[in-house]
């Protein structure tokens, strides 16, 4: 079994170890079935098939069994060590009572979701230099596990014996170019996007489309525009070879109706402008630098790979205020008709959604204190941004949020029951001074910048926040708001209840509708920074999250020195349920 150091489930009868322990095991992992196309439309109500779990990205549970009136009850019901190190922003899938998990060393393992037993393990063998930092998510599909990595591998393992099916090699490390996020596999097509295009091939980052039997590429969508076109002349005349960025790190939704992919694109490199050059501004009348497609949505074939249209945010963002976050798909009434829409934010804190069968920009709702965007013209979403923001080299600006983002990689979630939306928050800024490459520098990575961040002007020190927002008229329902902050994302669930983690190493968990705290976790052994899922195991829910620490709020520390986190960075998958 090539590349396999440990398959728990085999080895344990191969030495005699097997008695009811391992029969256990072999029982909970012989029901588990093949994932259908069917089931990825619908999921099983206890099942967390894909990364936000459902195609409309909605990180919801339906799962009503821990409600209002008995969380408060919610005890530890088991807990996993992870491998220590770098780090891991994992979400479990959790498929007929058994949960997937990597750890940030890309050793796979597949647990009892009832009990947290081990019932196999795969390791995949990182090459040495690249740092063993985990992938945010994974899918799922028939019989495979559909796993990327640090490498730039995908890889398919069995789900019933973590054995290795196939293996490809997808982009060169060497080349710059990694997986940060897993795929979303729709259609019998896994959709993958690709980071690290600060020094990678001409043309930036891409979305690629591959059979989900051998894992060969099918198709191809690059990020960074090419070409005479309109789109390609909109790098301020910078050669392609000179173009960085677009990473697409976060796995898209899907529409099964128009069989698109809908997915985001990360800020240019180096996003201080004068360094990349798309600043100052190109006299010729036939050139712009809004640098596409930056900072935008793609709306892309799933079957072809065919870009249908795309909707910019922030064109020539020089602020590192990207928008590749998860997209939401949304059936609600907007001005008197019903609209179809796509919802997100970046880093800035600004909520927009746009048509998601035209690309029409619909409207868009500030949450935290910023200073960079004066004004939003209501018809066409064109923000007018504050000069006074725009980073120089040798000067030193004044931006909120700063950096790591008001809203960062913590996603989003959105409730049917409530209409409403959920969304983790940080308030800070950051005194941003940009420094220059020294002559014959090659750029790597980052925007070339220190950073001293403080607290906003007002701030009542309270950093973090849970913010909900009704999505039917824009409105705000009720914020939540603490001292530490809050780093993991949201999840909300039909029992009313809508859990997230903070940096203080706390898991919390609020009335969907007032937002008043009904539970709150002891001090768990870490940061919690990940995405939290719901499922059931044996007719009882669960609700699991991963404690671990590194991510770019973990910088937020520096603003909260009194919060003392473990050296070793320990990494433990926490499940929680109620007492039997």
């Amino acid at each position: 079994m090539p590349g396999m150091k440990s398959l728990f489930m085999l080895s344990a009868l191969a030495f005699g170890v097997c008695s009811s322990y391992a029969m256990a095991q072999d029982s909970v992992i012989d029901k588990v079935t093949p994932v259908t196309d069917e089931m990825l439309l619908n999921p099983p109500d206890g099942d967390w098939l894909m990364w936000r779990r459902t195609y409309n990205g909605w990180g919801y549970s339906p799962l009503d069994q821990i409600n209002k009136e008995n969380v408060g009850d919610l005890q530890l019901a088991w807990a996993w060590g992870m491998t220590p190190g770098g780090r891991t922003q994992e979400t479990p899938l959790v498929h007929d009572g058994v949960i997937y998990i990597q750890n940030s060393t890309h050793l796979i393992q597949a647990l009892n979701g009832a009990t947290g037993e081990l019932i196999w393990e795969y390791q995949h063998e990182l090459p040495d230099d690249v740092s063993p930092n985990g992938v945010r998510s994974k899918s799922i599909y028939e019989d495979k596990l559909i796993v990327s990595t640090r490498d730039g591998h995908l890889i398919a393992l069995d789900t019933k014996t973590g054995q290795l099916v196939w293996d490809q090699q997808v982009v060169n490390k060497d080349q710059g170019f990694a997986f940060s996020s897993g795929s979303i596999i729709a259609n019998g097509v896994i959709v993958q996007g690709t980071t690290g295009c600060s020094n990678a091939q001409p043309g930036g980052c891409f979305f690629t489309g591959h059979d989900v039997n051998t894992g060969a590429e099918i198709w191809r969508v690059h990020t960074i525009a090419r070409g005479d076109t309109p789109e390609g002349n909109s790098w301020n005349g910078i050669p392609l070879e000179s173009r960085h960025g677009a990473s697409a790190w976060i796995a898209g939704s899907y529409d099964p109706d128009q069989k698109l992919i809908f997915a985001g694109v990360g800020q240019p490199y180096p996003w201080i402008a004068e360094i990349s050059g798309l600043l100052p501004k190109s006299s010729d009348p036939n050139v712009t630098n809004n640098a596409l497609y930056t900072d935008s949505t793609l709306a892309i074939d799933v079957k072809t790979g065919e870009l249908k249209w795309y909707h910019q945010y922030l064109p020539n963002d020089s602020l590192d205020l990207d928008y590749v976050y998860e997209r939401l798909l949304i059936d609600l009434p907007f001005n008197g008709q019903d609209r179809k829409m796509v919802v997100t934010s970046g880093k800035i804190g600004i909520i927009e959604a746009i048509d998601r069968t035209t690309g029409e920009w619909l409207w868009a709702k500030e949450t935290v204190p910023q200073n960079v965007v004066l004004s939003i013209d209501q018809k066409t979403g064109e923000k007018t941004i504050n000069p006074e923001v725009i980073p120089h080299i040798g000067q030193t600006t004044f931006n909120c949020p700063a950096d790591p983002g008001g809203r960062a990689w913590q996603a989003t979630a959105y409730s049917p029951r409530t209409q409403t939306l959920y969304m983790p928050t940080v308030e800070f800024c950051s005194n941003t001074t940009p420094q220059p490459l020294d002559p014959g520098e090659i750029y790597v990575s980052g925007g070339r910048a220190t950073f001293a961040r403080v607290p906003t002007p007002e701030s009542d020190g309270n950093i973090g926040q849970v913010r909900a927002i009704k999505l039917t008229d824009q409105t705000d329902s009720w914020m939540y708001r603490q001292h530490a902050p809050v780093t993991s994302s949201t999840l909300p669930t039909a029992g009313g209840v809508v859990f997230v983690g903070t940096l203080d190493r706390k898991f919390m968990a609020f009335d969907d509708e007032t937002g008043a705290v009904l539970w709150t976790s002891g001090s768990l052994s870490n940061s919690l920074e990940s995405f939290p899922v719901s499922y059931s195991a044996g007719g009882k829910q669960y609700i699991a999250i991963v404690a671990n620490w590194a991510s770019g709020l973990g910088r937020l520390q520096s603003l909260t020195p009194e919060i003392k986190l473990p050296p070793n960075n320990p990494a433990t998958l926490y499940v929680f349920a109620l007492p039997d």
